[in-house]
């Protein structure tokens, strides 16, 4: 396998299993890590601690069951990597569930991620978040 695909798998298990920061690992000191306009947690975030503290911290506070399930990851070539899955959870304010399809664009530098992009449906997200 792709070294570069053995760092997104690797990050996508750390994930599956709750490992913050083994999920942390592989990000470069100035990663730019942007997620979706529309997506709750919208912008982009430099530095792996931005990262934690406005992505997943923020998910781990406000979702029940919140994961990111991933079907496909391909890619390597060129320094990116694409994962295609679908995140689910229970929004705790509203005790809605979602499932909203994504797709995640890696990009790599000598194994280290550099940069990372999200495409979801974010009317799903924010359908679950409503009232």
């Amino acid at each position: 396998m792709n070294r570069d695909l053995e760092v997104i798998t690797a990050h996508y298990a750390a994930s599956d299993r709750g490992d913050l920061p083994g999920m942390l690992a592989p990000l470069a000191a100035d990663v730019a890590w942007t997620e979706m306009a529309g997506f709750p947690y919208a912008g982009t975030y430099i530095g792996p601690d931005a990262v934690r503290d406005n992505v997943f911290a923020r998910i781990a506070a406000e979702w029940d069951g919140y994961t990111a399930a991933v079907d496909e990851i391909a890619g390597g070539g060129e320094g990116i990597v694409i994962g295609i899955g679908n995140y689910s959870g229970t929004f705790r304010a509203t005790g809605h569930w979602m499932t909203a399809r994504f797709v995640h664009v890696w990009r790599l530098s000598d194994g280290t991620v550099v940069r990372f992009e999200q495409f979801t449906d974010t009317a799903a997200v924010q359908a679950a978040m409503r009232p």
